[in-house]
């Protein structure tokens, strides 16, 4: 193969002549294989563009560093479905791949990829320094085995909703349907450093699929298991482990790449109530938070001795329900629900505008495929007339399951059922404590449920409302979308993608199985004397880059 991808010269063009964003070039080049220092480099000269660059602090050697953050009975990673989750998993266990603060995404465990004209064929080479904790290198034989195991449906991992268009199939097994790898030779060991993926379909995200929360590389003799004296190639092992209370991170002396600064590194989990995590601050019984609440910003401003950090995301509230069950089952109730929403007030009231708008289609606008459209309206009378033609003209009784973890989904969730109750939707609302609520927020027939950041809208699409896959919470089936988005990942042209994308956006806003009124930007407060640290699009935690200045 060339150097790199023929597109690469494509999108140089469009950036050049003001078609594509500088953000838009440089998602796409990286994900075909250029390296991030040359793509920035490329956009650098078309665009001469000043980057600061921040210098690397002296840390202190040693020291410990402790975090809020919800710590949950995670024992299966292949399972994993929340940043928090991914964040206690991250410590231990490497993805392939690694997206970084500035959503571009970087070989992590691989050297670099190579991948062919159609799409089709992605070479991995991974790096030949790597070592778990035992000792043992990190071989393609580990990467064999974790793709292998993560696409057994089997094991429960919401990664075949990402992979199952390209390397998977579906077949009936009695009364169920189950997927099995496309050809036998889907994942292929090349060497016992190059792995190579064989796709039934074109696919442009799969650098970014390799650091899905539910992909980290695990040792095969774990058989998919978690916990204190877990065998992985990061840069800590874990020490103690107490759901719903801590765990604590030990560095590691051998590690392949790097020794962290920090001696240990910690999560304690302070429960739902946002007061608690201030008074744990002001106490400094913890020294940051993984993510604060808009309420819990005023307070800590006043803090001495805490820095602020603030990103732009994709993380959202998605309000829904089960779209195989009544009243869900009928696109105009859907559709009644997302006009009965003035989704302006609820940016004010949940995120006290510490966002933006939603536009109930699940594409944001740091998404580099996004496609602007007109604002949807609030239009209560069309919301009665949809109702009424599905046979609700005296109104709807429903009821809300809501976790009590994330105030603003709390707040989203009142202001809403206020906002509908002048379309005669009437919603009481069940809040539940977030452990709870977790444990069958894919389950409830109406629930709010908190979308983390992903950096492209391809990717929260196919994992939240691709037929048939674990992540559907909605249980949403529309062969339009599936067709859709198998179209969107396999074009690389930005101008091509970002048309498909306008179509499945006005697609979700007129059929689709969610209210969706907010994008939340990303924001927490940790002690002025941690160095190292980013605020991540998707929350994402990397204890080895933290240390005392």
């Amino acid at each position: 193969m060339s150097d790199h991808h023929p597109y690469v010269s494509k999108a140089a063009s469009l950036l050049s002549e003001g078609r594509a964003t500088r953000r838009e070039f440089l998602r796409t080049v990286t994900l075909l294989g250029t390296a991030a220092a040359t793509a920035y480099a490329m956009a650098d000269k078309i665009i001469p563009q000043a980057r600061a660059q921040e210098a690397q602090p002296t840390f202190k050697p040693g020291g410990e560093v402790k975090l809020g953050m919800r710590v949950d009975d995670v024992t299966k990673p292949f399972q994993v479905d929340s940043a928090q989750k991914s964040n206690i998993i991250r410590q231990t266990l490497d993805n392939l791949t690694r997206t970084g603060a500035d959503n571009i995404t970087r070989p992590n465990l691989v050297s670099k990829w190579d991948v062919s004209e159609d799409l089709k064929t992605w070479t991995l080479k991974l790096r030949n320094d790597v070592t778990f904790r035992s000792g043992r290198r990190f071989t393609a034989d580990d990467v064999v085995w974790n793709l292998k195991f993560a696409l057994d449906d089997a094991n429960g991992s919401s990664s075949i909703g990402l992979f199952k268009s390209y390397m998977l199939n579906e077949e009936k097994a009695g009364d169920k349907k189950k997927v099995t790898l496309w050809d036998a030779n889907a994942i292929e060991k090349v060497d016992d450093f190059t792995v190579r993926l064989n796709l039934k379909a074109p696919q442009l995200a799969v650098p970014e699929h390799l650091f899905h929360t539910a992909l980290p590389m695990m040792d095969p003799e774990s058989n998919g298991n978690f916990g204190v004296g877990a065998n992985g190639t990061g840069a800590f092992e874990v020490v103690e482990f107490q759901p719903r209370n801590r765990i604590v991170y030990k560095a590691r002396t051998n590690h392949w790449d790097r020794k962290p600064a920090l001696e240990t590194f910690a999560f304690y989990d302070l429960g739902d109530n946002a007061s608690t995590a201030i008074a744990a601050l002001a106490s400094k019984q913890i020294d940051g938070l993984y993510e604060a609440d808009a309420s819990q910003v005023d307070v800590l401003s006043k803090f001495p001795g805490l820095k602020y950090y603030e990103i732009a995301t994709s993380t959202t509230g998605v309000i829904r329900g089960k779209c195989n069950i009544k009243p869900f089952d009928d696109p105009r109730v859907r559709k009644a629900l997302r006009l009965a929403t003035d989704a302006d007030a609820i940016l004010q009231l949940s995120l006290r505008g510490r966002g933006k708008v939603g536009e109930h289609h699940h594409v944001a606008p740091v998404n580099p495929e996004y496609a602007p459209l007109p604002p949807m309206k609030r239009d209560l009378a069309e919301a009665k007339r949809l109702l009424a033609a599905a046979g609700y003209s005296s109104g709807l009784d429903l009821e809300l399951s809501v976790p009590a973890d994330y105030e603003y989904l709390v707040n989203m969730a009142q202001g809403v059922t206020s906002q509908w109750a002048e379309a005669n939707i009437r919603v009481k609302l069940k809040v539940l404590p977030g452990a709870q609520y977790w444990e069958v927020w894919d389950k409830v027939p109406f629930g709010v449920t908190r979308w983390s950041h992903r950096p492209l809208a391809i990717m929260q699409l196919a994992l939240a409302y691709r037929t048939g896959t674990p992540w559907n919470e909605s249980s949403y089936s529309n062969p339009e979308l599936d067709e859709l988005l198998s179209k969107a990942e396999a074009t690389v042209d930005i101008e091509q993608r970002r048309l498909i994308m306008k179509d499945i956006e006005l697609l979700m806003q007129d059929d689709g199985p969610i209210v969706q009124p907010i994008w939340k930007s990303n924001y927490t407060y940790l002690r002025s004397d941690i160095g190292g640290f980013q605020m991540h699009p998707s929350g994402y935690i990397f204890g080895e880059e933290l240390g005392l200045v």
